[in-house]
């Protein structure tokens, strides 16, 4: 894998730990933890999204979803 896939899953998986730990997050507070743009940001949810990782109940709120997840 190259590096840089491997600090995208690294960051990918921080956002949704982050968003697990703290419950329903805002875009705008994900951007201002990880300290990158908005357009990365969406990147990265849309990422868990399509894996159905994480759901926006409300515009630019995320939580996570039930579906089960290993995280090593």
């Amino acid at each position: 894998m190259s590096p840089s896939t491997d600090r995208m899953l690294t960051r990918v998986k921080s956002v949704y730990l982050f968003i697990r730990k703290q419950g329903p997050v805002s875009t705008k507070e994900l951007v201002e933890e990880f300290d990158m743009t908005q357009r990365t940001m969406q990147r990265d949810l849309n990422i868990l999204t399509y894996n159905r990782l994480v759901r926006s109940p409300k515009r630019g709120q995320w939580v996570v979803t039930e579906r089960k997840v290993r995280v090593s």
